[in-house]
């Protein structure tokens, strides 16, 4: 995946909310009718929650630590990375090429391995839009704009080169997936992932032939943890996409370990408590997938063995995490202050037979003593426990009430069951030896 600016880096707001509004015009020629994909993947005539890595170690033991840790896919190019990852009961993800259109190299890697067992999904080029937009590099490395920022700025060098560019891109990548569906007697979906901010307009040109959309958004830097931003940038995706399923990429390295394009020297790692805030930040604003990015430069094993404990945790919900919201379910805070200016606490519900998991994630940067979930009636009488904690509360009257720290996770379920085992790298902060 190509990294050239931090783009995730920058300040956000409410703002989003109002930029993720702006509706785009469609120029291309619309596909044909797709099959309806909902995001999940499917094995065994199970739908699983995409847990997902970009890196495809080279060691088989390290292959196998990714894959018990609960991961479940992995982006792959040949039919032996298929062959690897399938022997240990996980799938691939393809990048292709489709930006070129009909070509013969296309239409023979996909012939050779559409009919793979492991194959889960076609992705098509990373960041397409962003590319010929707002890519720094077309003033860094390429020259194309003459000065930064020429793409939000809206010069008419900026616009006529993107004008240009999508003239003649878009097209070939309608060309490029049209051949791939023909080829594919499985209708695999097809996946592209864009930078938070990339062109609304643009996007919507080639949004009809795809059927998962989302973004990369990488907020851990120095003097810059803003965790929050996670669900501001699943909104927006599921905005720009007309509600197809969002994959969101998450952050597993730290930007000094880039290189020096960046210009970033301190080094600075997720904790795990930020880890885990992202993942069901995402989660409860509606993400189909996680996918993390990164690790291939990573240089912590500590770090590693921290998103390798959340995504065992992820791993162990995944019943829940493929199951319907419960409707009617309802969080209020009730507190003594002036909430106006506050995210508030997200809930998301979910039930599997008698079993239920309750999520809430506190998005503001402050505590909240009084959290009322309410809507639980089928739950009366019933003890949750909090996941990984030590808080049992009993549902009364429809509802119970807890407590949250400044951006805390916490997770009730009606068992201890839904616990992974894994324990490690649950307590992971950055040691002073990594920085």
């Amino acid at each position: 995946m190509d990294k050239r600016i931090p783009h995730s880096l920058g300040s956000v707001g409410r703002c989003w909310i109002a930029l993720a509004m702006v509706v785009g015009i469609v120029l291309a020629a619309p596909q044909p009718a797709l099959a309806e994909h909902d995001g999940f993947l499917k094995r065994d005539g199970r739908r699983l929650f995409p847990i997902g890595f970009y890196e495809l170690p080279k060691e088989d033991a390290k292959l196998k630590a990714m894959a018990e840790s609960g991961v479940n896919l992995v982006r792959c190019r040949t039919r032996a990375d298929l062959d690897r990852v399938g022997a240990l009961g996980m799938m691939g993800v393809v990048p292709l090429s489709v930006q070129s259109g009909a070509t013969d190299k296309l239409r023979k890697l996909v012939a050779s391995l559409q009919d793979h067992p492991a194959l889960a999904a076609w992705e098509g080029p990373d960041e397409v839009v962003w590319n010929f937009t707002a890519f720094s590099g077309l003033h860094r490395k390429q020259g194309v704009h003459k000065s930064p920022g020429e793409w939000w700025r809206q010069t008419p060098r900026a616009v006529s080169y993107s004008q240009e560019r999508a003239g003649k891109l878009i097209p070939k990548l309608h060309e490029g997936i049209k051949l791939v569906r023909s080829l594919d007697d499985r209708n695999r979906p097809f996946w592209i992932n864009e930078a938070l901010n990339s062109d609304v307009q643009y996007v919507r040109q080639y949004l009809d032939a795809v059927d998962v959309t989302g973004c990369d958004i990488y907020p851990i830097n120095k003097g810059s943890r803003r965790v929050v931003s996670m669900g501001f940038a699943t909104e927006r995706w599921k905005q720009v996409g007309r509600g197809k399923p969002v994959w969101m990429v998450l952050q597993a390295f730290a930007w000094s370990e880039l290189g020096e394009y960046y210009g970033v020297k301190e080094t600075a790692y997720p904790t795990f408590a930020e880890s885990r805030f992202m993942a069901y930040d995402v989660i409860v604003h509606g993400a189909r997938g996680i996918l993390y990015w990164g690790s291939h430069y990573l240089k912590s094993a500590a770090f590693r063995e921290s998103v390798y404990a959340l995504t065992s945790e992820l791993a162990a919900l995944q019943p829940f995490l493929v199951a319907p919201e419960e409707k009617g379910v309802r969080v209020t805070v009730i507190e003594s202050y002036d909430m106006r200016d506050l995210l508030g606490v997200r809930v998301s519900a979910r039930r599997v037979g008698k079993d239920w998991l309750i999520i809430l994630v506190n998005e503001d940067d402050r505590r909240h003593m009084g959290v009322e979930v309410a809507g639980l009636t089928p739950l009366n009488g019933q003890s949750l426990e909090l996941l990984y904690g030590q808080e049992a509360v009993t549902v009364g009257r429809g509802e119970f009430v807890t407590r949250i720290r400044p951006l805390e996770v916490k997770v009730f379920a009606t068992g201890r069951k839904w616990e992974t085992s894994r324990r490690s790298g649950r307590d992971y902060i950055q040691a002073a030896s990594e920085k």
